[in-house]
């Protein structure tokens, strides 16, 4: 993106954004997405899978870690959230190489919990919530 720092005023600018975010980094796949419980990663994550051409239902993986989705092409797009894990071997047990190095797509919630796993060419996007208009505020890096 041209610009690292978006403000989001109405979930209805999520897809735009989303469209903007995919079409900026198109040949990058690993998304990761940090901010507090309720700030709306999964709500972005649902849009980016909607800009995808996901047509299951996209939900938070909270206790699987989980979600596989099909894209409109086809392809296999991997929705995790790292919330719950209590430690790292989780996530080796997993399998995460299988995922993180499939050149799919994958939206992490909770990267903080697996920091030192997290490819180095991650795209990291931060929300924070504006108390004063209930906005949002997206920084990219």
């Amino acid at each position: 993106m041209t610009q690292n720092k978006i403000i989001c005023k109405e979930i209805s600018e999520l897809e735009d954004i989303a469209k903007k975010l995919l079409a900026d980094y198109p040949d990058r796949r690993i998304f990761a997405f940090y901010g507090k419980m309720g700030v709306g990663k999964t709500t972005f994550i649902k849009a980016l899978c909607k800009t995808l051409g996901v047509v299951n239902i996209t939900n938070s993986p909270s206790y699987s870690i989980v979600n596989e989705y099909t894209g409109k092409e086809g392809n296999t797009i991997y929705h995790f959230d790292f919330y719950r894990i209590k430690n790292i071997n989780e996530v080796f047990d997993i399998g995460y190489e299988d995922y993180f190095f499939s050149n799919n797509y994958c939206f992490i919630e909770w990267p903080e919990k697996i920091k030192d796993l997290l490819p180095d060419d991650s795209i990291k996007i931060y929300i924070k919530e504006n108390p004063l208009d209930n906005s949002r505020i997206i920084k990219i890096q």
